[in-house]
Formats: C-alpha cells, structure tokens, sequence
C-alpha cells in the first residue's frame, strides 16, 4: 500500500492567516495522522470482512460532515 502525497499542511487561523505556534501545529498534525491511521485500518477491516469499501467512504465522510463545533463558528482562540 502506498503513501499519497502527505506534503505538510499549512494550518489556519479562521482568518486565513497561517498559524505560528508549533506546538499548535504539532497537535493538529499528530491528530490528523490518528485519524489518518484509524480510518485506513477501518477501511481494511470493511474490505477484508466482505464489506463495501465504497459504503466505508461514504460513512466516513458523512461522519465529518456531521461533526459539531462546541466553540461557535470562528472556533477557538487557544
């Protein structure tokens, strides 16, 4: 299985402004490659089971749109 692009991702403010803070940066970045981990071994599992790896997309992206923003719609300052 190969690696697809992971060119590092510029992480934003609400305001497009890039953020500055590298322990910031860190965590958004540790948290992506969790999500990135754990959706690929479900997506292993569907398949391997007999599942439909077409309907585990599909849940997964219906998963992130549904996802709510606790802090408002600017997000957080912190």
């Amino acid at each position: 299985m190969g690696e697809k692009d992971k060119s590092p991702i510029v992480w934003q403010d609400p305001n497009g402004a890039p953020l500055s803070c590298l322990e910031k940066i860190k965590v958004l970045n540790e948290n992506l490659d969790e999500i990135r981990e754990l959706s690929q071994d479900a997506l292993e599992d569907a398949v391997l089971m007999g599942g439909d790896e077409h309907q585990l997309r599909e849940v997964l992206m219906k998963i992130v749109n549904e996802l709510v923003n606790p802090y408002g719609n600017e997000g957080s300052e912190n």
